[in-house]
């Protein structure tokens, strides 16, 4: 019956846009595309035949690797990030809603719908601004928390799980490669907006939709996409991570049903890109690789390794550089020059941070925590912490300034510690990429570190810890998720 009734909408759709070209004297298409580009390159198209046709064992052995690590590291924040108030204020909208109870929330006993766990679980795991970063910041922060909910309400297997996840960082690496200053020229907060689409076709592969019906999917997604970045520092850029999930996941179940968009929704007069673009030049070509490249492989994403702001993780790694080589005698520090870039200027604040959020973003406050106690940690960032007198001692020490050798330096955001001595001796420290990037990667004992970090941080047992992180990181080898859902609740 399904399937009929999906014939005639197809049936109908390719009336009228034959009808519409007719009326507008023009040859009939015989499809229902009705807008089209300069290059008409039928971006869905491509999308949903890679969706479909995609083969997780002609993946490459990085592309797997990595995306376990990613799954890691997103449940590992997740967990972190479902202690946070924003977390708790959106978990209690969900439990008003009295959903069936269908599925999991991630560190918490709440069972919902998927589309609001996906809701709880995106806003927990952006909560502290912990997840993994890709080019234009946490662009895929919304996948996977849609993608648990989602195979655990279907019974998906372990594999196609992972698969799922790869298809979706394929496709938000081309989105994202059309048009690069989506993030930075623009107003948009591009977790929320090419998340949405990620998490569209991510779910879409997950469902196991036909090829016919994704490029709805990606079109019902299209129009979901939302987010601006006036809302960084507020408990709303979270929301966007989880607004973004819930989305995403909708879009695929609304596709499956037949509900219906334009097919060129993402390049099309009046689509994503000429739209959110705002006249700013994008390029369809990232997409002809799709398929034959993976940019999970080549490419990768950034864990971060400290739980504050990604531009003064430089400075945190000179810091602690000059940490371990001085030993005890950082008791002699009597000055401290920090040289940034520009725009790392804006994490830089001459005021000692009086609240957690405050200090996840103060570079004086960080490199001062590196400095007198080494790694930072979630603990760090604690109103305790913050009334440490040896760091706050250390923080009025610094100086900061431009360094004119990286001053306009808008990517990678290097940074250059000096520190003087009491006997007049310096010691320098620069550090160009840091921890996490492609050049300065994280051990796996380090990605693990994190791990426990966070799941200590949310209550976790450690026998339950372990179980989690054997499972994620060996994801794929067996064929269920049965007995990893319950590790995922919190009592």
């Amino acid at each position: 019956m399904h399937k009929k009734h999906r014939m005639n909408l197809l049936d109908r759709r390719v009336f009228l846009a034959s009808s519409a070209a007719v009326l507008a004297g023009l040859p009939s298409t015989g499809s229902a595309q009705t807008v089209t580009s300069k290059e008409s390159p039928k971006l869905s198209a491509r999308i949903a035949e890679f969706v479909t046709g995609f083969d997780l064992k002609a993946a490459p052995p990085l592309a797997i690797e990595r995306a376990r690590t990613a799954f890691v590291d997103t449940v590992g924040v997740t967990l972190a990030g479902s202690t946070e108030k924003v977390a708790e204020i959106v978990r209690d909208m969900v439990r008003v809603e009295g959903a069936a109870p269908a599925v999991s929330v991630i560190g918490s006993s709440l069972k919902t719908s998927p589309q609001l766990a996906a809701l709880a679980n995106g806003v927990a795991s952006h909560a502290l601004d912990f997840d993994f970063t890709y080019t234009q910041g946490q662009l895929m922060a919304p996948v996977i928390p849609a993608l648990l909910p989602l195979a655990e309400s279907t019974g998906a297997t372990q594999a196609e799980t992972l698969a799922a996840f790869i298809v979706g960082f394929e496709v938000c690496s081309r989105l994202s490669r059309t048009n690069p200053t989506h993030n930075g020229a623009g107003s948009w907060h591009g977790t929320s907006t090419i998340g949405a689409i990620t998490a569209a076709a991510a779910c879409a592969r997950l469902l196991k939709l036909p090829a016919a019906v994704i490029p709805d999917t990606i079109g019902i997604a299209v129009s979901m996409a939302s987010g601006v970045n006036a809302n960084y520092g507020t408990m709303t850029k979270p929301l966007h991570a989880g607004h973004a999930a819930r989305n995403g996941m909708a879009a695929a179940l609304l596709g499956s049903r037949g509900l219906t968009s334009n097919p060129a929704a993402l390049e099309g007069r009046g689509g994503f890109f000429p739209s959110f673009a705002r006249g700013i030049k994008w390029n369809a070509e990232p997409f002809d690789d799709l398929g034959r490249r993976f940019d999970l492989a080549e490419v990768g994403f950034k864990p971060k390794r400290y739980p504050c702001g990604g531009v003064i993780h430089t400075g945190i790694d000179a810091a602690l550089q000059i940490r371990e080589e001085l030993g005890p005698r950082v008791a002699d520090i009597v000055g401290i020059k920090a040289g940034i870039s520009k725009y790392a200027a804006s994490r830089a604040s001459e005021q000692y941070p009086t609240n957690m959020e405050a200090a996840k973003f103060n570079l004086q406050y960080a490199v001062a925590y590196a400095l007198a106690h080494g790694v930072p940690k979630l603990s760090s960032f604690e109103p305790e912490a913050l009334k440490d007198e040896r760091v706050k001692a250390l923080a009025r020490m610094i100086a900061v300034s431009i360094d004119p050798e990286f001053a306009d330096a808008h990517q990678d955001y290097p940074t250059r510690v000096t520190v003087t001595l009491k006997d007049g001796r310096a010691l320098e420290r620069l550090v160009v990429y840091a921890s996490g990037s492609a050049r300065n990667p994280m051990s796996a004992e380090q990605m693990r570190g994190k791990f426990f970090d966070c799941a200590a941080h949310a209550g976790v047992d450690k026998p339950v810890a372990d179980r989690i992180i054997g499972t994620l990181g060996r994801l794929g080898e067996q064929p269920s998720l049965g007995e990893f859902w319950p590790l995922l609740r919190r009592s």
